[in-house]
């Protein structure tokens, strides 16, 4: 009878901080369109929450990539007092609106920088939040730290790189022991950081540096995420999953010595779409990435809790 009592006890502590949440979908503009959720007990703090690499919308999902990890990211911040805005990135609001092949392919990553920064002065300027936090995944966190320059009270890095995506890349290739092609990468990138695009790369390496893909790569390798992080004045958060096998733990302690008054954040067995793994084999691993009834590891929407609270 008292373990049954303190079962219901726990049970009751449990929902009491539950609260009820109002959700509202958003267009900010022609580019960005998300969903706002806003506990019903009053809040002067938001969540912005931006997705990672790929054509990811607003709930971390594409296509043959379903997970729910933002969408079950906002929903416990706010279900715990933090109201939470998370949108789909600009090549699926263009898509939807009509938008065309070759629309799509002139989208640079600096579009990615001015939809962020959009969201925020939106916010910003209905003066209805205090307190607004960016949140970047994976790529969104160097989106993140390039929109957090102005009137943001706080950055939160999720599996962000540390090193630029082109070191990233060759390391990458590296590890295939392709030297011929790491070489050719190198020759590659070399080209493309004086602004032109190279026409002769290696074959080899044509699903990376396709003719079309390299302006939005020259673009998005001119900024070197420690270097930008070190630019931020205001309190940061810097998480990795030990798991996490595309953004290895290696990646959050170059951005922690790249801005030292950071928090850092390791946490066991999360990998790159917050779920909980007990491997780092890619078979067992990539498996939650489709797993769309999976919850995200519980700490990692403590910590950020704690952290913003």
């Amino acid at each position: 009878m008292k373990n049954l009592l303190l079962i219901i006890g726990i049970l009751f502590s449990i929902s009491s901080f539950a609260q009820d949440v109002i959700a509202q979908d958003l267009i900010i503009n022609d580019y960005v369109e998300g969903t706002l959720l806003t506990p019903n007990s009053k809040t002067n703090t938001l969540a912005i929450i931006i997705p990672g690499e790929g054509p990811k919308n607003r709930d971390g999902n594409q296509n043959f990539e379903k997970n729910n990890s933002l969408k079950f990211l906002a929903q416990d911040l706010s279900n715990n007092g933090i109201a939470t805005f998370r949108y789909d990135k600009r090549a699926l609001t263009m898509l939807k609106k009509g938008a065309n092949e070759k629309q799509i392919k002139k989208v640079r990553f600096d579009d990615f920088v001015t939809d962020a920064k959009k969201v925020a002065s939106y916010f910003k300027n209905r003066k209805r939040y205090k307190k607004v936090y960016i949140i970047g995944h994976s790529q969104g966190a160097l989106v993140g730290m390039l929109a957090a320059t102005e009137n943001i009270d706080g950055f939160i890095s999720i599996a962000g790189a540390g090193k630029s995506i082109d070191q990233i890349i060759l390391d990458q290739i590296g590890m295939m022991g392709a030297n011929d092609l790491v070489e050719s990468a190198k020759k590659t990138f070399k080209i493309m950081k004086t602004g032109k695009v190279d026409k002769n790369f290696n074959p080899g390496l044509a699903n990376i540096f396709n003719l079309d893909v390299q302006p939005f790569i020259m673009n998005w390798v001119s900024y070197s995420p420690t270097k930008e992080l070190a630019k931020l004045t205001i309190p940061t958060l810097i998480i990795n999953g030990t798991n996490d096998i595309q953004v290895p733990t290696t990646e959050a302690d170059l951005l922690k010595k790249a801005k030292e008054d950071a928090e850092l954040v390791i946490i066991e067995n999360m990998n790159h779409v917050l779920k909980t793994v007990a491997s780092k084999d890619p078979q067992v691993n990539t498996k939650s990435y489709n797993m769309p009834q999976l919850k995200n590891t519980p700490e990692l929407a403590e910590k950020i809790i704690a952290f913003i609270k």
